[in-house]
């Protein structure tokens, strides 16, 4: 019985980087004036990891990987069926419109993940110096351009999910700009934002910082795995189950920032290292311990190899490869 080719990751993440990469040089701070976009890309372009936008390609692919022919009956179990047919769509239309709108969603929670950086980095937050390697945005451009350049970017990621393209049915611009504002707002990364700052100095038990994180990272996260769910078709059990790996990578995400914090220098994670015990925030290395934290980090990525395994989609080699990426990263 023959196996599967080792995946490449390198190979695989580098092809859809140059996509997200040419859009986002391509749409980002164009018309923006008097310096704004030029704030808006440099707190986007060159730089990053990027692991938000792979998440949405690669959630896309392995749905569509496991729909078959883009047929009428699988067009209507993703309710397309009907407003397709009216629209005059043909499968080759209709699947362009969902390549379309994964490679926008991709770029449209970059955005919001931009932003939220430039916001966190500012003096009213956290008060920071270093990002991805540069001077922070405030330290650039000032805080008031600052704070223009993450509004800019929030904005402009819902534009980017609304495209006056028919190929894009409104059913899925509407999902799509849900799951994003959910995950950005009170019920996600800002809410998480807000416990984070009002947590400082106190001792927090597991459960509540697990909450945090679940918010302030793991909500966008998790997000990016579903919006590229909705930009393709499938079974009410695999959406579940990859909402399950989204939530245990996003929660594994951020244990190993805490760690990395604790371990790693300014020079590799290209930001400011130890930030979190001069700040006295609680952090998972600060409740647990260090080895108790990289344990907890491997069980979480166990989690999200159980629920892809649980998901039943013939390939999600990307999406375990990126999971092993968030785990045993450096930096």
């Amino acid at each position: 019985m023959s196996s599967r080719p080792a995946f490449d990751l390198a190979g695989w993440s580098q092809h859809h980087l140059d996509q997200v990469e040419q859009a986002l040089g391509q749409w980002v701070g164009k018309d923006a004036p008097a310096r704004l976009g030029e704030a808006m890309r440099y707190a986007v372009l060159d730089g990053g990891k990027r692991l938000r936008p792979l998440l949405v390609l690669a959630a896309y692919e392995a749905v569509q990987n496991g729909a078959g022919d883009m047929d009428r009956e699988v067009a209507s179990r993703a309710g397309l069926g009907e407003a397709a047919l009216r629209a005059g769509m043909d499968e080759a239309a209709l699947r362009a419109g969902m390549d379309e709108a994964a490679l926008r969603a991709a770029c449209a929670v970059e955005l919001i993940h931009a932003y939220s950086l430039v916001h966190d980095d500012m003096p009213c937050m956290d008060n920071d110096v270093l990002r991805r390697g540069k001077p922070t945005v405030h330290v650039q451009f000032g805080e008031a351009q600052a704070l223009l350049a993450g509004d800019g970017l929030q904005a402009f990621a819902f534009e980017l999910l609304t495209p006056e393209d028919e190929r894009i049915l409104p059913a899925v611009q509407a999902t799509l700009c849900r799951q994003l504002a959910r995950a950005a707002g009170s019920a996600g990364m800002a809410g998480g934002q807000a416990i984070d700052l009002a947590s400082v100095g106190l001792a927090l038990t597991q459960d509540q910082l697990r909450n945090m994180h679940r918010l302030k990272t793991g909500a966008l996260l998790q997000a990016s795995v579903m919006m590229g769910v909705a930009c393709g078709t499938s079974s009410a059990a695999a959406q579940k189950a990859l909402a399950d790996y989204g939530a245990a990578l996003g929660l594994a995400f951020q244990v190993v920032d805490d760690i990395l914090d604790v371990v790693a220098d300014s020079a590799t994670l290209g930001k400011t290292a130890g930030k979190d015990a001069a700040s006295d925030k609680p952090t998972y290395v600060s409740l647990l311990g260090l080895a108790p934290a990289q344990a907890h980090a491997q069980e979480l990525l166990a989690q999200a190899h159980d629920a892809l395994a649980a998901s039943g989609l013939a390939d999600t080699r990307a999406l375990a490869a990126l999971a092993d990426m968030v785990v045993n990263r450096s930096y």
